[in-house]
This record gives structure tokens, sequence and C-alpha cells, in this order.
């Protein structure tokens, strides 16, 4: 615990410093969302480094300590403490390109196992329709798939249904207040390389989302797959949002039959940016997993203190705590998060 708290307590006073050294900290003010940006065509127009005129370039570079205490029992007997320490690297490199109303991207995963994350086209067909297809990033789920787009430094589930980066086509709708996606995919859920995904059957995903006020929106989402014969995965998931300014609190439920087990899990989240410099998220996730002889539950909850140096440069700090159960197995495990994380 000494070193946990050295580790808050540095990264805390360095803040405070660049607070008051730094007067060139993004100035940019927040504003609630107007509307839902799913189904939208996210391409055209999109921020980044203009490489000429129809392609826009854009990707992060990802730094972290991780620092890992867990205690735990196994079978009501005690196992002892694990202490781990470790260094990690990730890259991502985008390319977008718009030759409207065709638009494409692909997204380099440069420290990942495959090199090409997300590679698709889309066609628009009306302002509000477009067709897209290729390897894209799944609908259901509320948090991101990357960590610029976190609100903190880690993900919020432990053993949960998160976004993949699947196969397929898509047909997508938006125009502004409503956002609607139906697609077909190969290999829709996560563990999809496992040997019990025998089936070649194609995954059916829909998803719908509105902007109920500027601010505030809620998001339905539904996918199925036959992953045996007569063995089927599917995933339930909603959840709702409230960002105006400079608050964010949102609310995540799902409820998936994953083959032979049964799976719900929740997630409370809040967010507030004190100011152009420094934010704080608190985050509650809640899973249990049943098949009837090795039940699991996971509880965590994290503390991310988010601190903006430049608009492209974030240091961030995160405390987490889990504790698990699984059968006659119990464990809990404190986490401590140290992030350099640059935008471009």
């Amino acid at each position: 615990m000494k070193l946990k708290s050295a580790f808050l307590l540095s990264m805390l006073s360095s803040g405070a410093f660049l607070s008051a050294q730094m007067p060139g900290m993004m100035t940019m003010q927040s504003s609630a969302p107007q509307g839902t940006t799913l189904g939208a065509n996210t391409t055209s127009g999109a921020a980044g480094i203009a490489l000429g005129n129809r392609v826009v370039m854009r990707g992060f570079v990802d730094f972290q300590f991780q620092y890992e205490d867990g205690k735990g029992l196994a079978n009501g007997t005690a196992k002892g403490t694990s202490q781990t320490e470790k260094f990690e690297t990730a890259s991502d490199i985008d390319f977008l390109f718009d030759f409207s109303p065709v638009t494409a991207e692909v997204h380099l995963d440069l420290t990942g196992n495959d090199l090409i994350e997300q590679a698709y086209g889309r066609y628009g067909i009306s302002r509000d329709f477009n067709i897209s297809f290729g390897r894209q990033l799944t609908a259901l789920g509320y948090e991101a798939d990357e960590k610029p787009g976190l609100q903190s430094v880690s993900h919020a589930y432990l053993m949960g249904v998160g976004r993949n980066y699947v196969d397929g086509v898509r047909a997508n709708f938006n125009n502004g207040r409503f956002g609607l996606t139906l697609g077909m995919h190969d290999n829709y859920f996560i563990g999809k390389d496992d040997d019990t995904f025998t089936s070649e059957a194609i995954a059916i995903d829909l998803a719908a989302s509105v902007m109920i006020i500027p601010g505030l929106e809620a998001q339905l989402g539904y996918a199925t797959q036959e992953i045996k014969e007569n063995l089927d995965w599917s995933q339930f998931n909603t959840w709702i949002a409230y960002n105006p300014n400079d608050l964010t609190l949102a609310f995540e439920y799902n409820n998936a039959d994953k083959g032979s087990k049964d799976y719900w899990s929740m997630l409370f989240l809040g967010n507030y940016q004190f100011n152009q410099f420094f934010g704080a998220t608190l985050k509650y996730s809640l899973e249990d997993e049943e098949d009837g002889t090795n039940d699991s539950e996971a509880s965590r909850f994290t503390f991310a203190f988010l601190f903006t140096i430049t608009q492209n440069l974030f240091f961030n700090v995160e405390y987490s705590r889990s504790e698990v159960e699984e059968g006659n197995n119990d464990y809990d495990v404190d986490e401590i998060y140290m992030q350099a994380l640059i935008n471009f």
C-alpha cells in the first residue's frame, strides 16, 4: 500500500505543478452532444492530419505503468499475495478516405497480433442512409474500444461481452436525432477463435439509438449467432447516457446467453470535467455468469484522475479494485495505472 500511495501522491503533485506552469493548455469548451452517431457517416469531415484533399490520418500512442496486488482463497484456503509491475505501450494509426459518396477507413494496430484492426468501405445512398462493408467495430456497448475514447485508463468489465471487430455488411440510417444499424457478420462474439465456435452460421445484429434531448441519449441493441449445431450465443444491450456540458452520467445493462452459460452485467459511470485541465471518473461494474455448476461473479470499482496537458497530450491515473468469486475460489485485486496518452 505504501507503493500505491506514493504513486498517487507523486502523480497528483505533478498534475498540480503542470497546472500552474502550462499556460497553453487546451481551451476547448465542453458542450452537450446534439445528435447520435450510430449509423452515421463519421468519415467525411473527420478531424485529423490532412494528407492531401481526400485523406486524413489520425492515431494515438498509449504508454502505461501497471501495478497489481492480488490476494485470494482457493477452496477456502489462503493462497497468498501476488504482486506484478509492468510497462505497456500501444499505438494505432487510422487512415480515412473521402471520395464522397464513397468513403473508407483503414485502422492499423501497430502493437497487436493483427495489423489490420478495421478496414471497411461505405457508400452513401442519401444524406441519411448508407451501406458499410468490411471489418468493422460491433455496435453493442457503451464503452469505446480504444483508449482515447475511454473516460478512464482501463475498461470496466473483467469477463464480459465487450465490443469486437468483425467482418460483415451493415445497413445504416442516421438523421441526427435517430440512428439505426442492421448487420450480418462472421464470428461476431469475442472468443471467435476458440475451437468451440464451429458453426458457419451468419450473425445478425440490430441497434437503435435516439437523442432524446441534447445530451441525453439512449440505445438498444441485440445480436445472435449459432456457434455450434443447436447452440446459440446472443446478447441484449441497452444504455443511457446524460452529458450536459462538463458532466457525464451513464448506465448500461447486458444480458447474454453464452452457449451453456447465462450472463448479465451492469455498469454505472460518472465523469466530471472540473476545468480545462482536470477531470475525474467513477465507475462501478457488476457481472454474473452461471452454468449450473461453476458460477462466477465479479465487481469492479474504478476511480480515475484525468489531466489534459494540451489538446494532444494527457496524463491519467487510475485506481481499481476488483472482487471475484469463481466457484469455491475467491480473490480480490488492487490495480494502479499511470498513463501518458498522445492523440494526433
